[in-house]
């Protein structure tokens, strides 16, 4: 077995539509930038971006 570590951006945001906090994932920050910024507009909007690292397990063939 190969691990290897990668990160993750995960995007928590205000979603006004629904009244609720929500939350995404994406694969580079300049993404979840891009996205946590468009939610960060207005009286009640906010965002908040996380790097998680994350370990993946490769199995042997």
């Amino acid at each position: 077995m190969e691990t290897h570590t990668v990160q993750e951006f995960h995007v928590t945001y205000f979603d006004a539509d629904c009244g609720r906090a929500r939350a995404e994932v994406f694969d580079t920050l300049a993404g979840a930038r891009r996205f946590a910024d468009r939610h960060s507009t207005g009286a009640d909007g906010w965002a908040v971006v996380d790097t998680v690292t994350v370990e993946q397990v490769r199995l042997a063939a």
